[in-house]
């Protein structure tokens, strides 16, 4: 059971790789997998493995607390439902190597889509838990999503996609909620359970677990009104839709009736949920498929319609029935599949799917319009196929039906019968508009789409052929399936007598029925332009599709008002928000409550009423500055004085960490400020609401405190913290011990918080460039001597103080050996690895701060996100390596060890955790410094050369102006002197000729 499913995965895994090396081809030899899986299920029931044994089962332990365990069941029923899935399976991949002519790049994405889903449904089947099981199930529909939007660059296949998940996963959630409650309140947590409890019936909120787990499968198997999603899911590629939307994917909500119904049908909310839904949806189906256009839709319809009747008749519940749905089942996924893989082939040799455009399909490709005609004919209830056998056996299973005795059953039998006839009027309407010669292509005998088309080739009819093959074959020899199903059904229903599927039962009144049921159903065809003249322009119950966009858009613009009304994109409000809740919510609970006593010391000594005096005017004056800067200095020097009482009350750890954290952010404020304006604006005109507001905040969090503190009538948790951090894990620092070991788990996920923070900085502050830098090996050069490694070149680095890179030449290692005596000793010492690394932190920040960005890159010449890489990499490891040894995640192991002149001593391997918490904060520091820092200064810099560029340009600019009106002005004076010398010898010629 579990080889196969093993062998699925690999398939998986194996088929985008091997469809872009192989192409086409590799669909063909990934239908090996499925096949072999389905001879080897199909050999179980031929030995009568089933009989003898009864089920395979596999267990696995993995979350016992939460119920959600690794346990698989191969029972009879896992076993039909596998023998449609990997049997249709195998044929649809094989059919997708004639279906698809190119080998895009997304084809061997959908190999892998289509191959997991396979394995998915194959998971489903034989999940045990039912929490499992739902795993599963939303991963069918996850995958039903990426299937449907193959062709994703249409508008409709991404409706359809989105629709057909969001309808499914609403479906899925609902089932969460009444598993959860069959779970809690009846102690059900596999379906293996239920026919072991008694008493189903008087289960405490039962109704309700019932309406809401059938929720999920009647959506899953398009049951109205949630059925609109399956005709829309029709965009997807045809093999999609012979496989998901035939024979898998909507099999799942009728796998999950037949499993509860023998049981859940003594609830008399089973019956009216399951089976009128049922009915309701086969006459809706029917009769809007034979008002549908296009071949894909006439067969989506039939299918919601077939999917009802199936629904119907298995949820009754009774041994007749149950054999009637499975035989409607297994009919159903041979000829449903079949007909819509040759609708695909259709439309894939002629371009069209309309019927309109259709004509003379028949005579041009006689073997597959034989095809269709015994496909069509089973599904219309034809005798000698298969579909016939199973119709008639519902059909007597709901006459001899006693639970549903008198009127019930009357309705039920005619409301079937009604549906039979819609089926065998659209089985004639499909065949008709698929192959039949139009009336106004009579002349021609075909139409051009048609007379256009190239051959059906066997790759395409190949899987259709075998089909139906098995469709004639069951209906002539139908002992072998019956035997399949009554293994099952022996098991199930111990105390009822079986009877076989059979072809002839004599004269009987389903034979007579099926009569009526073929008659009216001709005449229904026949007469298809007088029901077409009497159908409503427009559904008498609105078009659910429509229903669907109108309840979407109503949602979407109560989401945006809530939003607008909420969201002002101002962090004053937001904040205001916080604090007023703050305020309000804990002092209502504590006034409509229970009050207690409330006892408080204003201190233990004097030095902490000292530094709350400090503190609280510190937090006053930080209010009343206008100048950014001294605010910050004195918001830090809040947290300095909140770091002093920590070590006064005897916690030098949270002492350190709070001081060390203090002053990063100051670092980090530092940085930001260079870019605001040094003053603040004043507004006078809500700084009194601001004031009330902190004074009743600061008044609930204090009330609430003490209240807290007073309640406590047990010794608190923390007294046992240094005995257990001792003894389990090895260390006397307890704050230490707890976060990298036993409590390590919250460390992980805030580590991973951190890591997403600093990528969030950096990608808004670098927006879509690239904030990744080139790591290599650190160099010195020798060749000017220097105090820092930036060297003396730069502009910047020449202004820089002597005295400032002397002392940070100077403190530079003895803080990072600080950083590094923090982190080794913080097992049994204050320190630690978050320690160490904001203390290391801080060493860089200090070298950034003496010699710029440059000094940094020379510093540690290491891309920030390798490093926090490095520091995940290092915490993970602590979380999975103890898996292999089969120990939970985050088992701690230790070592002891003897060194000369230090003696023995304990080696955790949460140092390794504690060294992932120090790169993930040297990362993160060096993320803040290379982009609040380093990538502003560059920028900086860069508008600075910008405008000295301009400046030279303009300055040369001015100065060739001036030369130029230099020259003109040299040109025109010599140009005027040449005229003075030219008029004096004129005059002196006019002159002389007077003379």
């Amino acid at each position: 059971m579990l080889t196969l499913l093993a062998a699925l995965i690999i398939a998986t895994i194996a088929a985008p790789p091997l469809i872009r090396l192989c192409g086409r081809a590799a669909f063909g030899m990934l239908a090996t997998v499925p096949l072999g899986g389905f001879i080897w299920m199909a050999s179980l029931f031929q030995r009568g493995i089933f009989t003898h044994e009864g089920e395979i089962v596999a267990s696995y332990a993995w979350m016992p607390s939460v119920n959600l365990n690794l346990e698989f069941r191969l029972d009879p029923l896992a076993g039909l439902f596998s023998l449609i899935i990997l049997g249709v399976g195998a044929l649809v991949l094989l059919y997708c190597w004639g279906y698809f002519d190119s080998n895009p790049r997304r084809l061997a994405k959908f190999g892998g889509e289509l191959t997991m889903f396979a394995t998915v449904m194959y998971g489903l089947v034989i999940s045990d838990n039912f929490l499992l099981m739902y795993v599963f199930w939303e991963l069918t529909s996850i995958l039903s999503y990426l299937l449907v939007s193959y062709y994703g660059e249409r508008a409709s296949s991404r409706r359809a996609a989105i629709q057909a998940l969001m309808i499914t996963t609403m479906g899925g959630l609902a089932m969460l909620v009444g598993i959860n409650l069959l779970g809690f309140n009846a102690g059900i947590w596999k379906l293996s359970q239920i026919p072991q409890f008694a008493d189903i019936q008087n289960t405490p909120a039962i109704s309700a677990a019932i309406v809401l787990i059938m929720l999920g499968a009647l959506t899953k198997s398009a049951q109205a009104p949630w059925h609109f999603w399956l005709p829309g899911a029709m965009a997807a590629p045809t093999p999609v839709s012979a496989y998901l939307h035939s024979a898998a994917m909507v099999k799942a909500g009728i796998y999950l009736v037949a499993r509860l119904a023998p049981d859940m049908a003594a609830v008399s909310t089973w019956h009216l949920v399951v089976i009128s839904t049922g009915l309701f949806t086969m006459l809706l189906g029917g009769w809007m498929a034979l008002k549908q256009r296009d071949l894909k839709l006439i067969l989506a319809y039939g299918t919601v319609s077939q999917l009802g009747f199936i629904t119907a008749v298995i949820g009754v519940g009774s041994r007749e029935a149950t054999m009637a749905g499975l035989a409607i089942t297994f009919a159903h996924s041979m000829f449903k599949a079949t007909l819509f893989m040759i609708v695909g082939a259709i439309d894939h040799t002629t371009g069209t799917r309309d019927i309109r455009e259709l004509s003379g399909l028949g005579r041009k490709e006689p073997f597959v319009a034989f095809l269709a005609v015994l496909s069509a004919a089973s599904m219309a209830g034809l005798p000698p196929l298969f579909g016939f056998i199973a119709k008639e056996s519902a059909l007597e299973a709901i006459l001899h039906e006693e639970s549903l005795h008198g009127m019930p059953g009357h309705i039920t039998l005619v409301v079937l019968v009604v549906g039979s006839i819609l089926t065998m009027g659209y089985s004639l309407y499909f065949l008709w508009g698929a192959f039949a010669t139009k009336a106004q292509h009579r002349e021609t005998g075909v139409s051009p789409a048609v007379a256009k088309m190239h051959h059906i080739g066997p790759l395409l009819s190949a899987s259709p052929a075998m089909l139906t093959l098995a469709t004639i074959a069951f209906g002539l020899l139908p002992a072998w399936l019956s035997n399949a199903i009554n293994s099952y059904l022996d098991v199930r229903f111990p105390r009822d007598e079986g009877a076989p599927l059979k072809l002839w039962h004599g004269i009987t009144t389903p034979l007579m029925l099926t009569v009526v049921i073929v008659v009216a159903g001709t005449v229904l065809f026949w007469q298809r332009d007088l029901i077409r003249r009497v159908r409503f322009d427009k559904p008498a119950l609105g078009d659910a599709d429509e229903i669907w966009d109108l309840i979407l858009h109503q949602l979407r613009n109560a989401s945006l008002k809530l939003t607008a009304s909420t969201q002002r994109g101002s962090l004053t409000i937001n904040l205001a928000v916080i604090f007023a809740t703050l305020m309000v919510v804990p002092l209502a609970a504590l006034i409509l409550g229970q009050s207690n006593d409330i006892h408080m010391l204003l201190w233990d000594n004097p030095w902490q009423g000292l530094v709350v005096c400090i503190l609280c005017a510190m937090a006053i004056f930080a209010t009343l500055q206008s100048n950014r800067l001294s605010g910050v200095v004195m918001v830090g020097l809040t947290g300095y004085s909140l770091a002093f009482i920590f070590a006064l009350h005897g916690a030098p750890d949270l002492a350190l960490t709070q001081a060390l954290v203090e002053t990063i952010v100051m670092v980090v404020f530092m940085l930001v400020l260079r870019k605001m304006p040094t003053e603040v604006e004043p507004r006078n005109d809500d700084n009194r609401l601001r004031a009330w507001l902190s004074i009743g905040t600061g008044l609930s969090v204090v009330i609430v405190a003490m209240t807290a503190m007073s309640a406590r009538v047990q010794d608190p948790v923390s007294k046992y913290m240094p005995d257990l951090a001792y003894e389990i894990g090895h260390g006397r620092n307890t704050v230490n011990v707890l976060l990298v070991d036993l409590r390590a788990a919250d460390t992980f996920g805030e580590i991973l918080v951190l890591v997403i923070a600093a990528t969030g900085v950096a990608s808004l502050i670098f927006g879509t460039g690239t904030f990744g830098r080139e790591s290599r090996r650190p160099t010195l050069s020798t060749n000017k001597p220097r105090w820092l490694a930036s060297g003396v070149d730069s502009e910047t680095a020449q202004n820089r103080s002597i005295m400032v890179d002397v002392v940070t030449r100077i403190l530079f290692p003895s803080i990072m050996l600080l950083s590094f005596y923090f982190f080794f000793s913080g097992h049994n010492a204050p320190g630690g690895g978050f320690a160490g690394g904001l203390v290391a932190a801080l060493a860089f920040t200090l070298r950034y701060l003496a010699g710029g960005r440059a000094e940094i890159d020379e510093a540690l010449p290491v891309d920030p996100a390798k490093i926090l890489g490095t520091g995940i990499l290092l915490s993970a490891a602590c979380v999975v390596v103890p898996l292999f040894f089969g120990n939970p995640p985050l088992t701690t192991g230790y070592a002891s060890l003897a060194l000369p002149l230090i003696g023995e001593f304990d080696v955790p391997s949460a140092l390794v955790f504690d060294a992932g918490v120090y790169a993930i904060v040297v990362g993160l520091t060096l993320h803040i410094l290379g982009s609040m820092g380093a990538y502003l200064d560059r920028e900086e810099d860069t508008r600075k050369q910008r405008a000295r560029d301009r400046a030279r340009e303009l300055q040369e600019k001015n100065k060739r102006r001036r030369e130029q009106q230099a020259q003109r002005r040299a040109a025109r004076e010599s140009e005027r002197a040449s005229a003075g010398g030219a008029g004096s010898s004129i005059s002196k010629q006019a002159q002389e000729g007077s003379k």
